[in-house]
């Protein structure tokens, strides 16, 4: 791992103790609940993240964070002590011993001798180091992955399972109707599985999922992560009692249901009451969420995030959701029918609650800049969704180091000019990349959402579209590992596509006649598409020649895009000798010829997306994100110029007598230990 970090806090304090103490009660039961999820992500990225954890958590306890003494009492050097420190600080902030960005494993720089003279401090210590003595330090595994000889998967438990096997399991999940994001699969002998189903509610015996043409024998264990799942829904039913309105206890109550039996069609509903809950002064998320770890992109990592909104900055994106219609008619695939935005998108865009909320708890593996809600598409389409942008934790990483692939003369202003650009590229990707598009789609009963008599005309080839979602189809299901970083990279397109739009630049404050004019900001956000495609390169994973990262495959996939289509408009020099990248953008092609690749690319995504064409989508999509003998070259200048992680301290509430306090911690290493010790779970 690195030998230094960058730490970031996300500071809360002002906007909590804005709150009535109402409120403050709710937000306090709320986190409490997030951070009770903590041990079910752990146990979802690697067999010894747990006890590395709870190894951490006990040192800390066994020396009163005394730690410049443990050098002294075991004879160990001082780097030593470091360099453990930096390791537990990034594994706590990533929630286990791979970066949540790009999936890649770490270690810590230390000795096991080390690691054994720490355990002598308590008899807990001793067995918990001999649980983790043999992975802490093990590499391979490189990273996450399908299970093999570089790769491991939390999700994939028991013997070495295939692709094949992973695939006959999820048709009988698919024949008995149990989704599977909240699911891992144990494979206990040669065709024998277990489906390990998250609930409180557990089974004993195992449920038998039978079908005789099925080549697998599988049965259902109901009850993973049972503990947890009971802490989660303890402190979810205590916020309840504070919660402002009778949609917040709806909602509530569907989470603990669907927690306590397992069951995501309860999920699924919580949902579509969450979504009604406008405007909220404490916003929520909960749940087995984003499919970005499991390598068949189906089976979803736990989060949990409390935050609360700011009206201010609310209020600014609310101008933008007021114009939203107007702008979707400008992208690629808008034609003259549905009046003006083309029949790949829905006739009406239902306005959704778009909020700038700040970060009280956010336990996951990775801090997002902003989230669009719900994942199922059937909801979107009939329902509606939630935009949020996490704005501390965008702020906090405005001042981190940055990558170095922009000209010396222009890393000022590059730097000056990048959180707006960045922000404004959020929001656009929440809001009109996550919010657009209709699928063409075929229900039970011969029902079609479009006239299946006189398809809708392909675009990309003038003929009647031939491929659409068949009854039981979903995105996930038939994109399968391509779905999310496809559905990213189109969102990042349409957000780099409207960003040279001077009417919707000049909504958020950019003129020619302001501070930062809006060809500034433009020109900026193609310096970004072009560092971020290098910067992608360092999640590429060259001992399985595998991405490991949905966002940053997709980053890579535009730059392709750019250099091979753009006209120009945007170049990358390469000093290989003294590891140097560079990116070079012509100001005078970006209108001309790179917002055209830009468009061709985001309308062949889009088109795939809603005609679910799988073939095409793989063919087009691996090719851009290939990454040949020159690329490889690019990506080891990439990882000598790897700024150090960037790793976060959050705060804690705690309850007292009548009253909920708030505790911000010092962004160190020993901050980031010691708020995870005082959290206790």
């Amino acid at each position: 791992m690195a030998s230094k970090v960058q730490i970031y806090k996300l500071g809360i304090g002002s906007l909590f103790h804005g709150l009535s103490e109402q409120e403050k009660r709710y937000s306090h039961y709320m986190a409490r609940a997030a951070w009770s999820g903590t041990r079910i992500i752990l146990r979802q990225v690697s067999p010894e993240s747990l006890a590395i954890f709870d190894f951490i958590l006990e040192l800390r306890r066994s020396s009163g964070g005394e730690w410049q003494q443990l050098c002294k009492s075991h004879n160990v050097p001082r780097e030593e002590l470091d360099s453990f420190l930096e390791f537990a600080a990034t594994f706590l902030s990533n929630i286990g011993n791979y970066y949540g960005s790009g999936d890649q494993k770490f270690v810590p720089k230390v000795k096991l001798e080390t690691l054994k003279a720490f355990a002598t401090r308590s008899s807990k210590l001793l067995s918990l180091y001999d649980e983790l003595k043999d992975s802490i330090l093990a590499v391979p595994p490189y990273s996450l992955g399908f299970p093999s000889s570089s790769a491991q998967s939390a999700y994939y438990l028991g013997q070495l399972i295939s692709k094949e096997e992973i695939s006959l399991v999820t048709e009988q999940l698919d024949t008995h109707s149990i989704f599977p994001e909240n699911t891992r699969i144990r494979k206990i002998a040669p065709g024998a599985f277990e489906v390990l189903q998250a609930s409180v509610v557990s089974t004993q015996p195992t449920i038998p999922l039978g079908d005789p043409d099925s080549a697998a024998k599988v049965d259902l264990v109901r009850g993973d992560h049972a503990a947890d799942l009971e802490n989660v829904c303890r402190n979810l039913s205590k916020a309840a009692e504070y919660a402002a309105n009778d949609t917040q206890r709806k909602f509530l109550a569907e989470y603990v249901e669907s927690f306590q039996t397992g069951s995501l069609d309860v999920y699924r509903d919580s949902q579509r009451t969450w979504i009604t809950d406008k405007a909220p002064k404490v916003e929520n998320i909960f749940g087995f969420v984003e499919p970005y770890r499991d390598p068949t992109g189906i089976r979803a990592e736990f989060e949990g995030l409390v935050a609360i909104a700011d009206p201010e900055e609310t209020r600014l994106l609310s101008k933008l959701v007021e114009h939203s219609d107007k702008f979707i008619r400008r992208l690629p695939w808008a034609s003259l029918e549905n009046n003006g935005k083309g029949v790949f998108e829905k006739s009406l865009f239902e306005p959704p609650d778009f909020s700038s909320i700040h970060a009280l708890a956010y336990c996951s593996s990775i801090i997002f800049p902003g989230i669009n809600l719900p994942n199922y598409n059937d909801i979107r389409q009939d329902v509606g969704f939630k935009n949020v942008i996490i704005a501390n934790r965008m702020i906090a990483e405005s001042t981190a180091i940055q990558w170095p692939f922009v000209d010396e003369a222009e890393k000022e202003v590059f730097q000056k000019h990048k959180y707006p650009a960045y922000y404004w590229w959020v929001v656009l990707h929440e809001l009109l990349g996550h919010g657009t598009g209709k699928m063409m789609i075929e229900e039970p009963g011969s029902k079609f959402n479009f006239d299946p008599v006189n398809p809708p005309t392909n675009p990309l080839d003038g003929k009647p579209i031939k491929i659409w979602y068949k009854p039981g189809q979903t995105w996930t299901g038939q994109f399968g590992d391509l779905a999310t970083t496809v559905d990213e990279c189109r969102c990042e397109l349409v957000g780099a596509y409207l960003m040279d739009d001077p009417g919707l630049l000049a909504l958020f404050g950019f003129t020619e006649e302001s501070d930062i004019t809006a060809s500034d900001l433009t020109y900026n956000l193609y310096q970004q598409l072009g560092v971020d495609g290098l910067r992608g390169l360092s999640n590429f994973n060259i001992e399985d020649m595998k991405w490991g990262q949905a966002h940053s495959r997709g980053h890579f996939a535009m730059l392709t895009c750019l250099l091979r289509n753009g006209g120009g408009c945007i170049r990358v020099d390469h000093d290989e000798e003294r590891k140097r990248l560079t990116v070079r953008v012509d100001r005078s092609r970006i209108l001309s010829h790179g917002k055209k690749a830009l468009g061709d690319m985001l309308l062949r995504l889009h088109v795939y997306r809603c005609t679910a064409d799988v073939q095409a989508c793989r063919e087009y999509y691996d090719d851009l994100s290939h990454v040949d003998e020159e690329r490889l070259k690019w990506r080891e200048t990439v990882i000598a110029n790897k700024p150090p992680p960037l790793l976060n301290v959050q705060a804690n509430t705690f309850l007292e007598g009548d009253s909920v306090s708030l505790k911000e911690y010092e962004p160190t290493v020993e901050g980031i230990i010691e708020n995870w010790y005082e959290r206790g779970v």
